[in-house]
């Protein structure tokens, strides 16, 4: 048997309804929340043991459960993440359409020479000091999160940061290499 379940048949199911936003306000809240952290663990809980730890009812006991032990959490997150929305307000002013376009040609143009550039650098330096060649993955490699070989042995190289970002973590079947940028003291 096969079917689609909507995740809002799913909310409407388990919360009696769900709350709808105007187009847009949601992606704005989630960039402000990225860079207030307001829904980190040691603002709001860690929600994965929270949840584990509730003993099973409805969504309102839920909700009272949460309260009871966590009762500023709401409250403090949202200042967070309403004063980076203020911050983030003062800032759409500050862009017209020049901005834009420096930001797509730093994008586009820089960021894509010097991160391949530094791709490149690991590659060379781990295969030198393995006394193996290296090269870079072909556009299908790539395709499937390959970014170079190190001898035989497919490579993906990822920030160090990536380890933290769950969700973008796709299945990639190569060797894993962390990087760390660190400023020269």
């Amino acid at each position: 048997m096969k079917f689609k379940l909507k995740n809002e048949e799913i909310v409407k199911e388990l919360v009696g309804k769900q709350i709808s936003f105007p187009k847009y306000t949601t992606q704005i809240i989630n960039l402000a929340n990225q860079n207030a952290q307001g829904t980190r663990p040691r603002v709001v809980g860690q929600m994965s043991e929270l949840i584990k730890k509730f003993p099973k009812g409805s969504y309102e006991d839920w909700r009272n459960w949460y309260s009871e032990r966590m009762p500023h959490a709401v409250d403090h997150a949202t200042e967070k993440i309403f004063l980076m929305i203020q911050n983030l307000d003062g800032a759409f002013s500050l862009i017209d359409k020049e901005m834009v376009r420096a930001w797509v040609k730093d994008f586009v143009i820089t960021k894509t020479f010097v991160g391949f550039r530094f791709q490149e650098s690991i590659l060379k330096t781990i295969s030198k000091r393995k006394g193996v060649n290296y090269r870079n993955s072909t556009p299908e490699e790539e395709s499937k999160g390959i970014d170079g070989y190190i001898g035989e042995v497919p490579v993906s190289i990822k920030p160090i940061t990536y380890k933290t970002k769950s969700m973008l973590q796709e299945k990639i079947e190569a060797k894993m290499i962390f990087y760390e940028k660190k400023m020269d003291l």
